[in-house]
């Protein structure tokens, strides 16, 4: 029943998300309010669809969903919800969160596609509190690497049409984004470093006898780890705002992605689910 349920809130969630994604399209035509609104709304509901799908599927497993790759997916999707309603908070733009939506939408189209999870019984590996700190930090940090791919994303477009155009004007300043972007991908990198590659090599040490195998998922999470640390480095030490770190701001995030597909095509140590 508790598995029926999940799955129910799980198709409520994606519903109302593409009625947000849809408002918003809308939105860009007509600029009314009471279509913000209504995506606002859409979004809280889902929100809470979301959560409720999470608490039912932890019930039925005694565990958090992310041991598999749908119930992985499922949580970054829900961090990534949760960056959308602090972006709401503090940056004034209904164009930033379309776009934070549209990557949300993304992402709970890859749960609807993978299998889902079948066993609440976890392998002797993952029999730790590391799971919870190791995948969950990296599903968080996914979160935020999304909201600045989003970000660098209207960067890049405000950057390419002619100052004059309708939709040049309604996309915030580059001020505003290149901001958005930096601070999103420093929370998240912070908690990739110390989550995802840290936690995650103290893990591999205690379960496998050693802190690095060179597994593929351990080697895309570092290719994920240098492309940020390279926007980071580009970001902080030149002065000139150009759009190679919003360029590796979307690398990044496409990386993440990749990494998260490896086990399906490489296999490896980290083919749990």
């Amino acid at each position: 029943m508790e598995n029926l349920l999940s799955t129910k809130f799980f198709y409520l969630a994606f519903a109302c998300y593409c009625g947000a994604a849809v408002s918003y399209v809308i939105l860009l035509a007509t600029e009314k309010k009471n279509v913000l609104r209504a995506a606002v709304v859409l979004m809280i509901v889902a929100f809470l669809f979301h959560s409720l799908g999470i608490a039912f599927r932890t019930r039925e497993f005694q565990h958090i969903p992310i041991t598999g790759m749908s119930g992985y997916m499922f949580v970054a999707a829900w961090f990534t919800a949760l960056c959308y309603f602090i972006v709401v908070r503090f940056v004034k733009s209904w164009l930033v969160s379309a776009c934070n939506v549209m990557v949300i939408v993304m992402l709970m189209v890859i749960v609807s596609l993978l299998p889902k999870e079948g066993s609440s019984a976890l392998m002797p590996a993952l029999r730790s509190y590391w799971l919870y700190i190791h995948v969950t930090a990296a599903a968080a940090s996914e979160g935020l690497f999304a909201i600045g791919c989003a970000s660098s994303i209207l960067y890049i477009v405000k950057s390419s049409l002619p100052p004059a155009s309708r939709l040049q004007l309604k996309i915030p300043g580059q001020s505003l984004l290149d901001t958005l972007t930096y601070r999103s991908i420093v929370a998240g990198y912070l908690l990739f470093t110390l989550g995802a590659l840290f936690a995650g090599a103290l893990w591999a040490h205690r379960a496998w006898g050693s802190f690095w195998s060179w597994d593929p998922k351990e080697t895309c999470s570092l290719i994920v780890w240098l492309i940020y640390s390279a926007y980071l480095h580009l970001r902080i030490n030149r002065r000139s705002r150009t759009l190679i770190p919003h360029f590796l701001s979307i690398a990044g995030f496409i990386a993440a992605l990749l990494t998260f597909f490896s086990t399906m095509f490489l296999g490896g140590l980290h083919s749990y689910g």
